[in-house]
């Protein structure tokens, strides 16, 4: 998979600066938010729904009709049937819907799993330099969609994402936990948020020849610091750049649907 996120506005300073936003506190060490970001802007209200009908969507990939440039993207496995897993995936800076839908590649349909993918309404995710404002706003209305039309497991929802998507992903997620059973980051800066909400499964993963977001500034320093918080990590550094290797993709997909 090539390296997504990397789209002409951001440049390689930039995302190292951004990866410095939100990850250590002090020498205490605990994960604090990017600057303005509030635990109120991160909740998500939308929920799964009891009986929606059991027959989802046509298989393939759909905008959702929400009155905005670049809607949200829902892409509908083949052969889906009733209580499906859903992943809300996230493009890395300079991408769009179309990157997150693409990030796990053909897993999705190969395991059955509907793909949520937004697109940020910036360059990158807000939460990742400011505060959530728009972008939680539109995927909050876009799952709402979703779980009023699509028939989802509760007990396998997740939110994945790579490099600035990994960031906003995981801040979402440990603000979500009680939507969220499963936070993937593929890549991550940094940890764009400070709220906190139940105890989500954390996995990440991270190339140690990483040159746009170093493993020991980003992922080295996350991760201990959310087990010493008492998340559930699964961490793996793979040889290689800033990528998500198929095998890394397989064994996070299957963390999903299981």
């Amino acid at each position: 998979m090539p390296a997504a996120g990397r789209g002409p506005a951001w440049t390689r300073r930039r995302l190292l600066a951004a990866a410095g936003l939100g990850v250590l506190a002090g020498c205490g060490g605990r994960l604090t938010g990017s600057p303005g970001s509030t635990g109120e802007a991160a909740r998500l209200t939308a929920r799964p729904q009891p009986g929606v009908p059991a027959t989802p969507p046509a298989p393939g990939t759909q905008p959702l009709d929400l009155g905005v440039e670049r809607p949200p993207l829902l892409h509908v496995p083949p052969a889906a049937d009733g209580g499906l897993p859903l992943v809300v995936a996230l493009h890395g800076a300079g991408g769009d819907a179309e990157a997150g839908v693409g990030i796990l590649g053909g897993l999705a349909d190969e395991r059955g799993l509907l793909v949520l993918a937004p697109s940020s309404r910036g360059s990158t995710w807000d939460a990742v330099t400011g505060g959530h404002g728009e972008d939680a706003a539109l995927l909050d209305r876009a799952l709402a969609r979703v779980f009023s039309t699509v028939p989802v497991d509760p007990a396998r929802v997740a939110v994945a994402g790579f490099s600035d998507g990994a960031s906003y992903a995981l801040g979402l997620g440990l603000a979500n936990g009680d939507l969220f059973g499963e936070v993937v980051a593929f890549s991550p800066g940094s940890v764009a948020g400070s709220s906190r909400e139940g105890r989500p499964a954390v996995f990440v993963s991270h190339g140690d020849a990483d040159d746009v977001l170093p493993v020991e500034r980003t992922s080295r320093r996350i991760v201990p610091v959310l087990r010493e918080d008492g998340y559930d990590v699964t961490y793996r550094r793979f040889a290689g750049g800033h990528t998500v290797p198929p095998g890394v993709a397989r064994e996070a997909v299957d963390r999903i649907v299981r």
